[in-house]
């Protein structure tokens, strides 16, 4: 069976068998992500990095991770420029 999706301005046929296979794929990739958090989760000092912000008064706390986010961010992009597609 072929769905009609829209692309941009120019239709795009998908079969059942790519909408399955790119299901296979965010599937992997949450895999990935679950891996990597419970990785990362154990590296000492990760998520505690000089830029991020940590406000804790009596029982409110507010954590954001600006300096893990930026290293994360360009450890992602560099990734991605060297072994993405060209």
């Amino acid at each position: 069976m072929l769905y009609l999706m829209r692309i941009g301005l120019s239709p795009v046929l998908i079969t059942m068998s790519d909408f399955g296979k790119t299901l296979i794929f965010f599937g992997v990739v949450l895999i990935a992500l679950g891996i990597a958090v419970t990785v990362f989760g154990k590296i000492p000092g990760m998520g505690r990095l000089p830029g991020d912000i940590y406000i804790r008064k009596g029982s409110f706390t507010f954590y954001v991770p600006l300096m893990t986010c930026l290293i994360l961010s360009l450890l992602l992009t560099l990734f991605f420029t060297i072994f993405g597609k060209k």
